[in-house]
């Protein structure tokens, strides 16, 4: 089992910007990605970007892309989220996911059955 836990998060003012980090623990040797995750009042939990163990390869949903950043601490088993240009559209509580499966396709780690641990979350808020 890995245990994950996210931190970074706050409240922000629109165009402004934040880093959330995931830091995981436990079983990391078998890990193949780590994802983040949001979920905003009222809405379903979606994918936001994930990053492959392997290679540090990164994909990020549509609606982050060219705004949001990932990089990693391979040593500290950390994965850091850039966002910038935040708008109230980001508002949602943020979670960072591992996965300990190798999936036919990567867009695959952007759903949440891939996934196996999930940390508790993180609120970002984006207000005026």
């Amino acid at each position: 089992q890995v245990r994950l836990v996210e931190t970074g998060g706050g409240l922000v003012q629109p165009g402004g910007s934040l880093r959330l980090t995931c830091t995981a623990s436990g079983a990391t040797q078998v890990l193949y990605a780590i994802g983040w995750f949001r979920q905003a009042p009222g809405k379903e939990r979606e994918g936001v970007s994930y990053i492959r163990n392997r290679d540090g390869s990164a994909d990020f949903a549509e609606s982050v892309r060219g705004r949001f950043a990932l990089s990693r601490n391979t040593v500290k088993n950390t994965v850091y989220l850039r966002m910038n240009n935040l708008g109230p559209e980001d508002t949602a509580v943020y979670y960072c996911a591992a996965s300990r499966r190798l999936l036919l396709s990567d867009s695959y780690y952007m759903n949440e059955w891939a996934y196996d641990d999930w940390g508790p979350g993180t609120q970002v808020t984006v207000d005026s």
